[in-house]
């Protein structure tokens, strides 16, 4: 069956719904406190936006010891000074002018750096993205939602930033077996009929645009099965090197990069050579893919701890996966690193669980990387990554007013990183 004959999706005519249903869904109806209508929440795709949120705040963090990963520089009694929820001078007191009347945070005794990027997590719901949020992501990127709930999580960020962090939204994940992510989108109602799912050419690129026509900033896809459900097959192939080009393509037509969930050699090398912009999880990924990964500059957000979560589960297929996979990702993570392939940290949490993206850099810690380097995996790499490299990842002039608090030297003990004493987000500084 062709799905061509059926007309390309309309972000005019339906994305409103698709929006205003994920809103429900997440509990998003506060998006609009801050005087923005439904419409004007709903209207144009999301690369196209400002990243800055609008209400953002102003606030002076003082006395604290700051940390810039990209030189890591520490300035010992410094002085951050957000307005409007952008970052107008950084540096040691006495050396930045601060407003007189500005509300203050006194950080006196403890150590500050920009705010953290979890590059893959799944956030359905507003109390996820508070979790999130409060343990010190301020910015992270969607590994797709079922129902779009991703991109009314985006702009509640947006117009909300004290609820949820800055968010890079996938939408619906491109997977053979859509289920009930069929009844996400009037114009996927169509792909219900095809006998094998979503693998013809036709019908990949019928999921990319119906995702790129309701705003989603990136595509998420697979070459392999999950490795969280036991009667799944991780190694097991579901898309070839073809129908990952297509995807790629299609992806690539509209400015869009792509994500793959993959874990055995060959999809790996399937997925990266296909043209993808990160590969994910990544547990058997081979020599040869990773320097395939380091010539095209792929990225890669190895999810240790999702892996390692399974450890101890009370299925013994997943308590053995746990065992056997995570020594090969932390190896497979490090050699990457030295081989100089952008990696960052990226939770992979979902399900109601959030877990802190600090123990994922912790983990980075444990399998070979410095301090320092462990950090930059979920600030500056993941800046990059994300697209936003002048907007996150530092604290610096012109860079969003995003902080995170904690109670000692991070690059002594990054345990730190995982209970964040305040956040600021734009500006913000929110109760932890």
């Amino acid at each position: 069956m062709c799905v061509e004959s059926t007309p390309p999706p309309s972000a005019r005519l339906t994305r409103r719904g698709v929006l205003a249903a994920s809103a429900a869904l997440a509990g998003t109806a506060t998006a609009f406190a801050a005087g923005a209508s439904p419409a004007s929440a709903s209207s144009g795709a999301g690369a196209r936006r400002s990243e800055r949120p609008g209400p953002g705040g102003d606030l002076v963090v003082e006395g604290g010891t700051l940390l810039d990963p990209a030189t890591g520089d520490v300035i010992e009694d410094a002085v951050v000074v957000i307005q409007a929820g952008v970052v107008r001078a950084a540096g040691r007191r006495g050396r930045v002018d601060v407003p007189k009347d500005a509300p203050r945070l006194d950080a006196h005794g403890s150590w500050v750096l920009p705010g953290l990027v979890d590059s893959h997590i799944h956030i359905n719901t507003v109390a996820e993205a508070k979790a999130a949020l409060r343990q010190g992501a301020t910015t992270a990127r969607s590994g797709s939602t079922n129902f779009y709930q991703d991109i009314a999580v985006r702009e509640l960020a947006r117009q909300a930033p004290e609820l949820a962090p800055r968010l890079r939204a996938a939408g619906v994940f491109v997977s053979p077996d859509l289920g009930d992510t069929i009844l996400g989108d009037p114009d996927l109602t169509a792909l219900a009929r095809l006998k094998d799912g979503v693998v013809s050419a036709a019908a990949l690129r019928r999921v990319v645009e119906v995702n790129v026509a309701r705003g989603a900033d990136v595509i998420k896809t697979r070459s392999n099965p999950r490795a969280g459900l036991a009667e799944q097959d991780p190694l097991e192939q579901v898309y070839t090197y073809e129908q990952l080009s297509e995807i790629v393509s299609a992806a690539k037509k509209h400015g869009k990069g792509v994500l793959c969930h993959s874990y055995s050699e060959q999809g790996c090398h399937d997925a990266v050579t296909a043209g993808i912009r990160s590969l994910e999880h990544g547990a058997f990924v081979g020599e040869r893919t990773l320097h395939e990964m380091r010539r095209r500059g792929t990225y890669f957000t190895p999810t240790i701890g999702a892996i390692a979560g399974m450890i101890g589960d009370k299925d013994p297929v997943l308590d053995e996966r746990g065992r056997t996979y995570t020594p090969l990702l932390k190896k497979a993570a490090l050699a990457a690193h030295r081989m100089g392939v952008p990696v960052v940290s990226g939770t992979d949490s979902s399900g109601g669980t959030v877990e802190p993206v600090g123990g994922e850099i912790e983990l980075m810690h444990s399998a070979g990387f410095s301090p320092l380097d462990a950090i930059r995996t979920a600030t500056v790499n993941a800046a990059k990554l994300l697209g936003l490299s002048d907007t996150v990842g530092r604290l610096a002039r012109g860079f969003a007013g995003d902080l995170i608090v904690v109670s000692g030297d991070p690059l002594a003990d990054l345990s730190v990183l995982k209970t964040p004493t305040r956040v600021v987000h734009s500006g913000i500084a929110l109760a932890v």
